[in-house]
């Protein structure tokens, strides 16, 4: 898919963003702009931007430069490819630094008997590359974010290790820190000190990894943007045989050209049928069971499956104008548009950092005040910023997330990411896509309604035999049942309306009801009945005859998966209203619905159409949670306030969604609600016991009382605390 269009529509990747809050600031940023309207995601750093004719894309760069962040545009897809994979590494080799140099530093200032003699300048050494270098992300952010008047976690987090650093530095170099034989006694005493035979080291480089290491898992459990489109683009057809018999790439191909789709075969692109009758099996694209007939004259789509006879086509639309194509373009207009939720820790990071600065601009005011002297005031004024820098703010998301995830994959239940679980909190309406995903997706024999006199046995031994033969989906449910071994002779396929052929000496007849009357076969008054009956809840009813007279009705549908109906108790239980939507007709759709206990119905809706139905609830003021399995649920699933995938479905829809269920029981999304619910009820939990600890010892800090022993206390206990609490959700049933 070509990321320019018409030279007015260019995506950006950028860089440098650390919260939802910067990608609203390079949204501003770029609006400004004449003629120009962007949006921003942050979760996958692109920025999508419509720009007038006579701009030149580069300016957009700048634009984004300006606000202090980093732009690119599109480059080829190998290059995007091997971008994607790189700031891991960075983040790798940062977080590796980090643990490698502090693991000693902490272990010298927290045990005594490790302090040999200058052991506090082997502690500088080592400790000063952490803060610097590998703690460098924080401090790049801190100064964007600085520029803009802003703060957010990184701010904290530099401001902390910085005047750790900083005080560290001074303590050694112009107090008495730096002295031989210098020691941290190991204890917790609260008495009043200068500070300058302090030094703060262990806390500026463990918070540094601490947090870094928190940093890296979150950035593997990221979403990776594209990959749902990347999927969607591998469903078509890879080559085609044109109509002159050379087989040619589906690139090549164009409007105009005739192609064959053998059986089995997927249809190289959109086009109309030429010669030849078949069922196409359009069930990845429209999610629906039943084959579509098609003759000469009728449309078909790329990446449909061709179950019947050969057909020729003439390919209409290429490239980018298929409907797979229009497809990926709906889900990269849903992911992009989706509106991140702010991370927590940011959001409370901004109200937190002003109020520490105040208080630590206010304890300094107050000792130089008081004439307690510059020395005593500016160590209570930094031992202020020095502990406010909670160490286990950056554990508090990634530990829950690792947890909860792991326990979910456990249960069958795979997390994207941590925007998805400040989602699930609010969902109040869950849509269930019918085919796949509350039936089986499949046909199947439910009913066989016999003629006065005929047994069940040898209508499947004829009928199942006959259809054995045939490639149809609805001919292999009916095959499937019957397990028949009986001979077929003479078999024929009679175009749109099912097959002949001689089984044992019967001349057997299966398919439509005309088939068989056009063969003088009429069915009886009370098969006409069912016939009727069956047809009114949308099933699929296949006649059988043989020797001159109808003998049975076969009814075929897709079942309604065992499990589902407890599944929308358990939905109903957790306070969300299910609603059904398919594309199937209303009679079967209400059939179903009724079925596993579903009210609201929305039936005979088009694959494009999906998306709208869910912006719609949502215009309506509902939080929408969908789950889906089909390639034609994937912008739906992207859309949605939270997107869930049944495993057993199509790649794009399990890239586009936010939760996959692994197994394709629909219990499964209940547990999946309810452990994002928990899990993002152990982050809060986390977030506020990573700042309790820190908090309740500023008091301590403004009166200078604080010593290292009594900082690296707080950093401990909050961070182990926090990884506890996280690990309770490993007992989630």
């Amino acid at each position: 898919m070509s990321s320019m269009t018409e030279g007015k529509a260019v995506e950006l990747t950028i860089g440098g963003m650390t919260c939802a809050s910067c990608a609203n600031r390079i949204e501003r940023k770029l609006n400004k702009l004449d003629g120009v309207t962007a949006t921003v995601n942050y979760a996958t750093e692109k920025a999508k931007v419509t720009f007038p004719e006579g701009l030149d894309p580069r300016a957009l760069v700048e634009e984004v430069e300006k606000a202090g962040y980093s732009a690119a545009l599109p480059a080829p897809p190998d290059e995007e490819e091997a971008e994607k994979e790189e700031p891991p590494d960075e983040l790798r080799r940062r977080l590796i630094t980090a643990i490698v140099l502090s693991v000693p530093v902490v272990a010298m200032a927290m045990i005594p008997p490790l302090q040999f003699p200058n052991w506090q300048w082997l502690s500088l050494t080592l400790a000063a590359p952490v803060v610097v270098y590998a703690g460098w992300p924080f401090h790049k952010a801190a100064w964007t974010n600085l520029r803009h008047g802003a703060a957010t976690m990184d701010t904290l987090i530099s401001m902390g290790t910085l005047a750790a650093l900083g005080w560290s530095l001074w303590a050694l170099f112009f107090g008495s820190a730096g002295t031989p034989g210098m020691t941290h006694p190991f204890e917790f005493t609260i008495e009043r000190t200068d500070g300058s035979g302090n030094i703060y080291l262990e806390a500026a480089a463990g918070v540094t990894a601490f947090i870094l290491a928190g940093r890296y898992f979150e950035s593997r459990s990221k979403r990776r943007a594209g990959a749902a489109l990347r999927a969607l683009m591998e469903l078509g057809a890879k080559d085609v045989e044109l109509a002159d018999g050379t087989r040619v790439p589906v690139e090549r191909l164009q409007a105009g050209d005739r192609f064959v789709v053998r059986p089995g075969e997927k249809i190289a692109t959109d086009g109309v049928v030429e010669e030849g009758t078949s069922a196409v099996d359009a069930s990845m694209l429209t999610g629906e069971s039943v084959p579509v007939e098609v003759q000469p004259g009728d449309g078909v789509t790329g990446a449909t499956v061709n179950a019947g006879g050969r057909l020729i086509v003439r390919a209409t639309k290429v490239g980018a104008d298929t409907q797979l194509a229009q497809m990926a373009r709906l889900v990269e207009e849903a992911q992009t548009g989706k509106a991140q939720v702010q991370r927590l820790a940011d959001r409370i990071s901004g109200v937190f950092v002003p109020v520490v600065i105040a208080l630590s601009v206010a304890t300094l005011g107050y000792w130089l005040g008081t004439g307690n002297g510059a020395g005593a005031a500016f160590t209570a004024a930094v031992a202020v910023l020095i502990i406010a820098c909670p160490c286990a703010l950056g554990l508090a998301t990634p530990t829950a997330l690792l947890v909860g995830t792991g326990r979910g994959a456990q249960l069958g239940i795979l997390i994207k990411g941590p925007e998805v679980l400040e989602s699930t909190r609010k969902v109040d309406t869950v849509v269930l896509d019918k085919t796949g995903t509350v039936t089986e997706g499949r046909m199947t024999l439910t009913a066989v309604h016999l003629a006065e006199g005929e047994t069940r046995e040898e209508v499947l031994r004829l009928a199942g035999a006959l259809e054995n033969a045939s490639e149809h989906p609805i001919a292999q449910a009916v095959a499937r049942e019957a397990a028949s071994q009986a001979k077929v002779e003479d078999f024929a396929n009679v175009e749109g309306l099912g097959v002949q052929g001689i089984v044992d000496g019967h001349a057997v007849l299966v398919g439509r009801p005309r088939l068989l009357a056009e063969w003088s076969q009429h069915l009886p008054e009370d098969l006409a009945a069912e016939l009727e009956e069956e047809q009114a809840k949308g099933r699929t009813v296949v006649a059988v005859g043989w020797d001159g007279k109808a003998r049975a009705l076969l009814v075929v549908a897709d079942v309604v998966k065992p499990t589902s109906k407890e599944a929308v108790a358990q939905l109903r239980a957790l306070g969300l209203t299910p609603v059904l939507l398919t594309g199937d007709n209303e009679a079967v759709a209400r059939t179903v619905a009724a079925e596993v206990g579903i009210d609201e119905v929305i039936a005979e809706v088009l694959p494009s159409e999906k998306v709208d139905v869910v912006k719609r609830l949502q215009g309506e003021g509902r939080v929408v949670a969908m789950v889906g399995d089909g390639v034609n649920d994937a912008a739906a699933l992207a859309q949605a306030d939270l997107g869930l995938a049944m495993g057993t479905g199509t790649d794009a829809a399990i890239e586009a969604a936010d939760l996959t269920l692994v197994r394709g029981d629909l219990r499964v999304a209940p547990d999946a609600i309810r452990l994002s619910r928990r899990t993002l009820a152990v982050i809060k939990g986390n977030l506020f016991w990573a700042f309790a600890y820190n908090v309740a010892a500023l008091p301590l800090a403004a009166a200078g009382l604080l010593n290292p022993m009594i900082a690296g206390a707080a950093m401990a206990f909050s961070s182990v605390f926090v990884v506890s609490n996280s690990l309770r959700l490993r007992a989630f049933r």
